[in-house]
């Protein structure tokens, strides 16, 4: 708001505001009567005068008075609205301000937008109640009882112009409570943020600091510790430069990042001795498997001897797959181990995972060769377990098929059918003068699984009925 008013007149302001009035001038015959006759005579005339009003306003009459009386009771209540409303302005504009400076969003600016066109509306009634104080002088002595009239009705109705658009700001603000209670959480979010990432970052660096100390360069932590500080340097220079919006999402990546360097930091000398101990771990297990590969070629003889080709066929490259293995192991130790000594640990990190994973794959083919002739001597000496283990399986996903049922369902009855004629093809396989053992075995397997696939499936459908 833009004008202020003549301030009202009451007898219970200060001196220095009220407003001043002319006293008639006395004439100078009768100053000099009242000076021969004294104070006491002076005192005389002067108090019927004060009793009766304390000024020396001439009278026109009760109408006019009363008339008077009523328009500067309108004016005071015109008066006591026009500083509410300008009080409620006030103090909308700074949560307008908080608003927009917090929150970007459509309906932030469409907020912003309304307050500014309620500015312009309370502009235009506070100019008509400002133009309708200057208009009339209520304190005139010869003010006449229809100008008095006109300006209580003038001063009532800029009065009710001002309350009906001080209640349109109320409800305005009420509107605002989601917007407002939004920016007040995050200017809240905001100091303690901002001095968090700083924390952060000065726990980074001592945590840095420490593992140099100790004789780790940590090249990589200290260059992504330099690459925050322009950040840090928009963190200082507030959010008034940048935003709130735009400095919250800063401080808070800033102390993410920052606690990560801390953290890999601190664990800087774990991580090194761990890495040199996998060295030594993964470098003897790369010996013990040279040894183990060299004793594959006399299992596959003994295979080749004794079972037909079907049962040893897809083991023949073991020995070069796992002499491949080791070797390319070994090679990627020596890479390690260069990238430990020049602390490039992440390097060092992915090559020995790359040679645990040759390693994994050595070891499970030479396993292999050493399982398939133990599962083979075996199914060879007595079938008869390897069969009845099946045979269990399948009568016990029989049983379940059954259970609360007189005759199957369809759906699980087939499956176990053909599992059980799989079962009877497989035995009669081993009625020959060199019986596949090995096919008998992966047979009688895929049966099991096949029955543990039909309880599966009536468990979950009789569990999804209950």
């Amino acid at each position: 708001m833009t004008a202020t008013p003549a301030q009202p007149y009451s007898p219970s302001a200060p001196r220095a505001h009220r407003p001043r009035r002319r006293l008639p001038r006395t004439p100078a015959p009768l100053r000099d009567t009242l000076t021969l006759i004294g104070l006491p005579l002076l005192a005389a005339l002067t108090l019927p005068a004060a009793f009766a009003g304390g000024g020396t306003r001439r009278w026109f009459g009760g109408r006019a008075e009363s008339q008077r009386a009523e328009a500067q009771a309108a004016k005071d209540a015109a008066a006591a609205a026009f500083y509410e409303l300008d009080t409620a302005q006030r103090d909308l504009r700074i949560s307008i301000e908080t608003i927009s400076a917090v929150d970007d969003s459509p309906a932030a600016r469409r907020a912003v937008a309304d307050f500014d066109a309620l500015g312009r509306r309370i502009d235009e009634v506070s100019h008509r109640y400002i133009d309708a104080v200057d208009a009339h002088d209520l304190d005139r002595d010869d003010l006449e009882a229809s100008a008095a009239s006109r300006a209580r009705s003038e001063l009532t109705a800029a009065k009710e112009e001002l309350g009906r658009v001080k209640q349109e700001l109320d409800r305005f603000a009420d509107g605002l409570g989601p917007l407002l209670g939004k920016a007040e959480t995050q200017l809240a979010r905001l100091a303690p943020a901002v001095e968090r990432a700083r924390q952060a970052l000065l726990a980074a660096s001592g945590a840095l600091d420490s593992s140099r100390s100790s004789g780790l360069t940590a090249d990589d932590l200290a260059a992504r510790l330099a690459a925050l500080s322009p950040e840090l340097t928009k963190l200082n220079q507030g959010a008034g430069r940048h935003g709130v919006p735009d400095t919250l999402e800063r401080a808070e990546r800033v102390t993410r990042e920052a606690e990560a360097i801390r953290v890999e930091a601190e664990r800087l000398p774990e991580r090194a001795a761990e890495i040199d101990h996998r060295l030594v771990s993964l470098r003897t297990r790369a010996q013990a498997l040279t040894t183990r590969s060299e004793q594959v070629e006399p299992l596959l003889s003994e295979l080749r001897r004794r079972f037909t080709a079907a049962c040893w066929q897809d083991l023949q490259h073991v020995p070069d797959i796992a002499a491949e293995n080791v070797r390319q192991a070994e090679t990627k130790l020596a890479e390690a181990h260069t990238a430990r000594a020049a602390q490039r640990w992440p390097d060092a990190t992915a090559l020995l995972s790359t040679v645990r994973t040759l390693l994994n794959t050595t070891d499970e083919a030479v396993s292999a060769a050493g399982d398939r002739l133990h599962r083979l001597n075996a199914v060879q000496k007595d079938p008869q377990q390897e069969i009845e283990r099946t045979r269990f399986a399948l009568r016990d996903a029989q049983r379940l098929a059954m259970s609360g049922r007189n005759t199957p369902d369809p759906r699980h009855a087939r499956p176990l059918d053909e599992a059980v004629s799989r079962l009877d093809r497989a035995i009669a396989g081993l009625e020959g003068r060199h019986p596949d053992y090995w096919h008998f075995l992966t047979e009688t397997e895929a049966i099991r699984q096949t029955a543990a696939g039909v309880v599966g499936r009536i468990r979950e459908e009789r569990g999804a009925g209950h």
